[in-house]
């Protein structure tokens, strides 16, 4: 018997929040857009970050999320496209360029990339 949980997705961009009845085997973006509710994705992969929500309570299972390091998960991140509501849940959407920034920013910590300069130029 499959079980059904709340979940809850307050969209930071409209400021609503979206209730909805999700079933423990389908992925959370998939059932909301099924329920008429229209949130930020790309890939559907779970290979990007445009559908990051951060989890304010409950539990989510997203074994399929590479586009999220684990450091990044276990800070309460999560994208919908491959998400399943393992209890009822709360989240809120993120800005992608502020989850792309969390996850990989101290890597461009040298400033911005010079294109087109010998390496003995710059």
């Amino acid at each position: 018997m499959t079980r059904y949980f709340t979940v809850k997705i307050r969209d930071r961009i409209s400021n609503q929040v979206h209730t909805l009845q999700v079933p423990e085997t389908s992925y959370i973006l998939q059932n909301a857009e099924n329920q008429g509710v229209k949130l930020p994705y790309l890939c559907r992969n779970g290979a990007c970050t445009v559908c990051a929500v951060r989890v304010v309570s409950g539990e989510i299972y997203q074994p399929e999320a590479m586009g999220l390091s684990h450091e990044l998960r276990k800070q309460g991140y999560a994208l919908l496209c491959v998400s399943y509501a393992r209890s009822d849940l709360e989240v809120e959407t993120q800005d992608e360029d502020e989850v792309y920034e969390l996850q990989f920013g101290q890597y461009f910590g040298r400033g911005k990339v010079k294109v087109g300069l010998p390496i003995d130029e710059e």
